[in-house]
């Protein structure tokens, strides 16, 4: 009997897969509306930088004038004064509406009803006439108590001193709803735990509640504060020297309307901007326990992209 076996098929060595290759999908739409933005803004700059009406001369001149500088001062002072006692009143205020004593809130609803409806600029105009309505202005025990402070209303309160009271006072009404905002928005249970370990009312709002509101509490805030650098220019209108004011004296003279306004304009674009990156990083200094990473700031962005470019 012959023995036969059966060949051994040899398998055939795998096939490599076909490399995919990816190709981006493009959007000429883009290239095109990217275009013609360029355009927009070349045509823009050119012509404001070729039209001699601008009077850009007229601005160099008086970007750094002294009148100018004054002014400049006296709108940073009446922000850092008005924001400082619009928070102080804006957290005392929210601390008040929501306290369990119906008096309490209800006087603190009442303050934040009446400032919130009514115009800043007539709140500005009221302070500036309160004249009219106590000539005599004083402080001391009421109904009747000896006086500890007392003077002439014109004298007592000056364009300043109305412009501190009209923008403080109104802005502490929107604070408080925003820093009323910012205590709502921590859990109770934080406060409850607080609670259970024995700590007051106060130490709990301190230590425990307002660290945490603090990343609800500051952007709005940041926002308020670049308004109010812009609406300080209001007090223009009772005739304190301030950044607007201060133009508006000059251009009286001399009717260089235009270029003194653009002087205006672009040192409250600065000042804006310096506001706007300050807010940035205080914000990402109190989002560290919101997020797993902090986004990069603009500098690392711009790190990143050259060393892309470079090839590291």
């Amino acid at each position: 009997m012959e023995s036969s076996s059966a060949p051994t098929e040899i398998a055939a060595p795998p096939v490599p897969p076909e490399e995919i290759k990816a190709i981006p999908v493009r959007h000429p739409g883009r290239w095109v509306a990217c275009a013609i933005v360029l355009l927009l803004a070349a045509t823009l700059v050119h012509s404001v930088a070729t039209n001699p009406r601008f009077g850009w001369d007229v601005v160099g001149h008086y970007f750094f004038s002294s009148r100018v500088l004054h002014g400049l001062v006296v709108t940073l002072e009446l922000t850092a004064i008005s924001m400082a006692i619009g928070i102080t009143l804006g957290v005392v205020l929210a601390v008040m509406r929501l306290s369990p004593n119906p008096l309490v809130s209800g006087s603190s609803w009442l303050y934040i009803w009446f400032f919130r409806g009514t115009p800043v600029l007539v709140q500005l105009l009221f302070w500036s006439f309160i004249s009219a309505l106590y000539p005599r202005v004083s402080l001391g025990i009421p109904c009747g108590g000896p006086e500890l402070v007392h003077g002439n209303a014109n004298a007592v309160i000056t364009p300043f001193v109305a412009a501190i009271l009209g923008l403080g006072l109104n802005e502490g009404a929107y604070m408080a709803e925003i820093v009323r905002a910012g205590i709502i928005s921590v859990e109770e249970g934080q406060t409850d735990a607080a609670q259970a370990l024995g700590m007051t009312r106060l130490q709990t709002l301190r230590h425990i509640v307002l660290p945490q509101a603090m990343r609800v509490i500051i952007p709005p805030t940041g926002n308020e504060t670049i308004s109010m650098l812009k609406t300080s220019s209001l007090v223009s209108t009772i005739a304190l020297a301030d950044l607007l004011y201060s133009v508006q004296l000059i251009y009286s003279v001399n009717f260089k309307t235009i270029p003194l306004l653009i002087v205006a304009a672009l040192w409250y674009l600065f000042f804006t901007t310096l506001l706007s990156i300050g807010q940035y990083y205080i914000e990402r200094y109190y989002a560290r326990g919101a997020a797993r990473e902090l986004p990069p700031t603009a500098i690392q962005k711009m790190r990143t992209l050259m060393s892309r470019r470079a090839g590291f």
